[in-house]
């Protein structure tokens, strides 16, 4: 289904993730890092922090750096592959501290494992929110060293799609070699319209991007359009557009795009996907514990009073109240083990009973849904 924009979703963002792929950010005949560009991206991520924007860069271009580095010519097997990573990681690191300096960037490599297991899940979206609490810029790859087939997201559009997902992002931004989806591809047929607008991804919409129109990008047009399914499910916004001279500056100001709605925002996707688990055990709350949740408060050990179940770290547990009736359903921080040895305790005495340092909240009530 399209429609008609009305304003850019970039306008009242708050949290933004960035897609570049290597051939924008890699020159295809020399194989050189193209700083110039990448300076100018780095000043569009420096004006979004200015303005109170959180920015993470989901990037490619490892393996194009490294494989220059070392000399190899494709096609590359996969063991040259990952060579190719391991070298072309830290320069790729130390390209984008430059570019965006004096702000501080941070690598984070993943794999599609960290984002399927819950309880790495959780590990990255805290570090995330970490990061971006101390205005750092996640720059984040698939992690191409250890990844095999059957653990890789095998495309980076698929990647920030799950990182704006995991980040609660409010909108994804696909930069790319073409300016968004059209009715077919306008290479092969002059009659091909583009599509400024996408608000439900339907078979018509997977038809038209059957034929990716890009010979640059690993996946083309389709896995642009199942990255798109993946953020508007998860209340963001996703849009394709073309990787300029400053493109994020250039979208901000209605550069051609394609952009496609988020079905409610961010923070509601999260608790309606945390809400439809099958739960894996129950906490019980006493009447102040009970009162600070439906405020809006995390929950502390000192408030629960009876764990049931065996679970891990991550798993779904239901939240009853003093009353024995179910409140809610949250990700738990902690063990059954390790919450039933900590209930009823003050946040700063759990370091003396589990002989480690824990997390203050048994359940943060941004993954909590009542």
């Amino acid at each position: 289904m399209v429609a008609a924009l009305t304003g850019s979703p970039l306008d009242g963002a708050r949290r933004i993730v960035v897609k570049i792929g290597s051939a924008l950010l890699v020159d295809r005949d020399t194989g050189a890092l193209r700083a110039d560009w990448l300076r100018g991206l780095a000043s569009d991520v420096a004006g979004l922090r200015a303005g109170g924007r959180d920015v993470i860069l989901v990037s490619s271009g490892s393996i194009a750096l490294g494989r220059r580095g070392l000399g190899l010519v494709p096609p590359l097997s996969i063991e040259q592959s990952q060579a190719a990573a391991a070298v072309g990681q830290i320069r790729l690191a130390a390209a984008y501290e430059a570019a965006l300096a004096p702000l501080m960037a941070a690598q984070v490599l993943l794999t599609l494992d960290d984002s399927e297991d819950r309880r790495r899940y959780l590990n990255m979206r805290a570090t995330f929110e970490t990061l971006l609490a101390l205005g750092v810029i996640p720059v984040v790859n698939e992690n191409d060293t250890i990844a095999t087939d059957e653990i890789r997201f095998g495309d980076n559009d698929r990647l920030a799609a799950q990182v704006a997902a995991m980040a609660g992002a409010d909108v994804c931004v696909l930069l790319s070699d073409v300016d968004g989806l059209y009715t077919a591809n306008p290479n092969l047929d002059a009659s091909a319209r583009h599509l400024p607008v996408v608000e439900a991804i339907d078979d018509d919409i997977t038809a038209m991007a059957g034929d990716g129109v890009s010979g640059l990008s690993k996946g083309g047009m389709i896995t642009k359009v199942m990255a798109a399914r993946t953020a508007t499910d998860a209340g963001c916004a996703l849009a394709i557009t073309l990787g300029c001279d400053r493109p994020l500056s250039a979208l901000a100001q209605g550069a051609q795009a394609t952009w496609f709605t988020a079905k409610g925002d961010p923070q509601a996707a999260r608790k309606r996907w945390i809400a439809s688990m099958k739960s894996r055990g129950t906490i019980a709350i006493d009447p102040g514990a009970a009162q600070a949740l439906t405020a809006g408060k995390s929950l502390l050990p000192a408030g629960v009073t009876f764990v049931g179940g065996t679970f891990g770290r991550g798993d779904p547990v239901a939240i009853e109240g003093p009353d024995g009736r179910k409140m809610g359903q949250g990700l738990i921080r902690y063990t059954a083990d390790e919450a039933r040895s900590i209930r009823g305790l003050r946040s700063g005495d759990i370091a003396a009973r589990l002989g480690y340092a824990g997390r203050a909240a048994l359940i943060h009530r941004d993954d909590m849904a009542l």
